[in-house]
């Protein structure tokens, strides 16, 4: 980009266009924006599905949704170029329309619960923890219809209650989008042929090339081994490094230590014929455990944002005090020279905003026709517990949106979890407490997620000149795909864990949900000695978390060596080979950071996205191959030496009768 106009500025971008007209906001979402959002949405809503039911850790596919976004388009005009078909090129407002649609679409399947709240309210993930209340009101089976209907009841209200334009955080570069664009297809291909690959070598029972026992045979019978899964290696490589270093040292903790010492107490602890899965057995402490720790980070966490946004409220009142007294000083003020980028942009945003009022309407409209509708689709809640989820859920919003905005972290899930205690005491275990709790949580959540991305709404639309009303509009035309697509994916989803269980999905996030809501309604019977464990771990979350704040206060060079608090509890419920794929991940962004640290900060994301997708597209033909019991063609298994002996020896005397 040139120069043009006052040097002083620098380049600009605006310029290039300036001479474009500006189309209106109804002309920036169009049909062909949409059906490619269809298809994007299609694919995203089908990875991150995969990743809930599985490891529960979703990463932020902003990046991917951005880069096949902008392929996509490309190959469409390809297309029609190669047919002789007029066509009028792809604009940047539709793009952003594109990217706005897909993030908000693929994003409900977190903060829709389908991996969590949901799904935690069927008989088989009861059965799962064996709570004992498998049937009756706290039980409720997710089917496709009530899903559906859910859905597009309470996944609006969120759009109203900040009017959030959900940000896309990442812009291509117009000079490396082929890279960019090549490496994607190339990452993801190869994830998707390793997939197939691995899967022809899994012919038996703990058969395959990702049962490799790369730290002994011993160390691989408690989980610890190298995988390989291209959606944990890609996952780790978006993760920040203490994460990914805290889910290690928490898995070394529980399942190289505590897990197994517990095990020794069975039949004194816990009875010994009890079904492994049971939240009266060792199940308990391992989702007790992590419910304290993760109960224990998340009170600390907002007791802190609640005193940050206190001092940041108190310092801001303190400015603009010292500017009024300034005033009389004209001199005194300072003046930000805008560019003409800003200017041109600022000119634009301000000119289609939407007003307040149709928000506040709108809100009042939508929670009033979810006030009567939800007790018709789950009985175990009533009009005033929902009445009461949407009076206080936009406080809520409100202040995770501000404490997001000054703590850059997103505590949606930790008001989540406060909600089911809450509701759960209230409604009761004889009205269905679990499911009610649950559907409650639902709402909250639906509000307080989407307010996340409150302080940065309007990047998108800022940045590409594109209306904010269009992008309101694609934030409305994205949700309601997601609330076809995300149900409908699930269901597919859902059938393949009722049938096979612990064989592929682990569903961490669904067995605490539930586990916590039992809590809430009183109705569960603890191992001995697991209430003690839970208190004791909730104490241990306080006062890393305190150790934390302390160190970065006092600015110590230990605070970047101290382990994240939920990281290491979402250890407890997943196999270490999960954390251990994730640090691999770690491992090849930072050896790639020493030999090219430009090149991994802008491929490394992408190189990451395509892993993530690449694997998740096998998912499905994946769980279809297992739910029809198509048996690989070949088996190879790791044993002992001694093992193998004795297999030699059945061998040599089986072989000769054949032959």
């Amino acid at each position: 980009m040139e120069s043009i106009g006052d040097p002083r500025e620098g380049p600009s971008t605006e310029r290039a266009f300036e001479d474009q007209p500006l189309p209106p906001w109804t002309q920036q979402v169009t049909l062909r924006a949409v059906v490619a959002s269809l298809a994007l949405g299609v694919v995203f809503s089908g990875v991150m599905m995969n990743l809930v039911f599985t490891s529960g850790i979703i990463p932020t596919l902003n990046i991917s949704a951005g880069l096949l976004g902008f392929f996509l388009l490309r190959a469409w005009t390809r297309l029609l170029d190669q047919l002789g078909v007029s066509y009028s090129p792809f604009t940047r407002h539709e793009n952003a329309v594109v990217q706005t649609c897909v993030v908000a679409c693929a994003s409900m399947t977190y903060s829709g619960g389908f991996g969590s709240y949901l799904l935690a309210m069927d008989h088989r993930t009861a059965e799962k923890i064996n709570t004992g209340d498998f049937v009756g009101k706290n039980v409720s089976e997710p089917t496709f219809p009530r899903m559906m209907a859910y859905y597009f009841l309470v996944s609006f209200v969120g759009l109203l209650a900040i009017v959030p334009m959900r940000k896309v955080e990442y812009f291509i570069d117009v000079f490396d989008y082929r890279k960019q664009v090549s490496l994607m297809i190339r990452s993801c291909l190869g994830s998707l042929f390793m997939s197939i690959f691995q899967w022809l070598y899994t012919g038996g029972p703990h058969c395959g090339l990702t049962a490799f026992p790369s730290f002994g045979l011993q160390a691989f019978n408690r989980g610890f081994y190298i995988n390989l899964n291209g959606t944990y290696v890609g996952v780790g490589m978006i993760s920040p490094y203490l994460i990914n270093i805290s889910m290690l040292v928490g898995a070394i903790i529980s399942w190289g230590f505590m897990w197994p010492y517990i095990e020794t107490k069975k039949g004194s602890w816990y009875a010994a014929d009890i079904q492994e899965s049971s939240l009266r057995g060792i199940n308990g402490y391992k989702v007790f455990g992590a419910i304290g720790m993760i109960l224990g980070d998340g009170i600390f966490q907002l007791v802190v944002i609640l005193v940050k946004t206190l001092q940041t409220m108190r310092n801001h009142q303190r400015e603009a005090a010292e500017t009024l007294r300034s005033f009389s000083d004209v001199d005194a003020i300072p003046r930000n020279v805008l560019s003409f980028d800003d200017r041109r942009r600022t000119q634009v945003f301000l000119r289609e905003h939407i007003p307040s009022t149709f928000a506040v309407c709108g809100y009042a409209v939508l929670a009033s026709l979810s006030t009567v509708a939800i007790p018709h689709i789950y009985s175990q809640v009533r009009y005033y517990h929902v009445a009461t989820a949407y009076l206080f859920a936009p406080l809520l919003a409100f202040c995770n949106a501000y404490g997001t905005g000054v703590a850059e972290t997103n505590f949606s899930a930790q008001y989540n979890k406060l909600v089911i205690l809450l509701f759960a005491s209230w409604i009761g275990i004889k009205n269905g407490g679990v499911v009610g709790s649950l559907v409650i949580c639902g709402i909250v959540s639906s509000i307080v997620s989407t307010a996340s991305d409150f302080m940065s709404d309007f990047k998108t639309g800022y940045l590409t000149l594109t209306s904010p009303r269009a992008l309101f509009v694609s934030q409305v035309v994205g949700t309601g795909l997601g609330c076809i697509i995300n149900p409908a994916i699930f269901t597919v989803f859902h059938h393949f864990y009722e049938d096979m269980g612990n064989k592929i999905y682990q569903v961490p996030l669904a067995k605490i949900y539930r586990a916590i809501a039992v809590l809430g309604v009183g109705d569960l019977e603890l191992p001995k000695h697991c209430l003690a464990m839970s208190v004791s771990f909730f104490a241990l979350a306080l006062v890393v978390c305190a150790l934390r704040e302390v160190a970065a206060h006092c600015r110590w060079r230990a605070q970047h060596y101290i382990p994240s608090v939920t990281g290491m509890a979402m250890s407890f419920l997943l196999v270490p080979a999960v954390a251990i794929d994730m640090c691999v991940g770690s491992l090849i962004l930072y050896l790639w950071a020493r030999t090219d640290k430009d090149g991994a900060q802008v491929f490394g994301p992408v190189l990451a996205s395509g892993l993530i997708c690449g694997d998740g597209l096998f998912s499905i033909p994946y769980a279809l191959l297992a739910r029809y019991d198509v048996t690989p063609p070949i088996c190879i298994r790791f044993v002992a030496r001694d093992q193998n002996e004795k297999l030699d020896a059945y061998l040599a005397t089986v072989l000769p009768k054949s032959r």
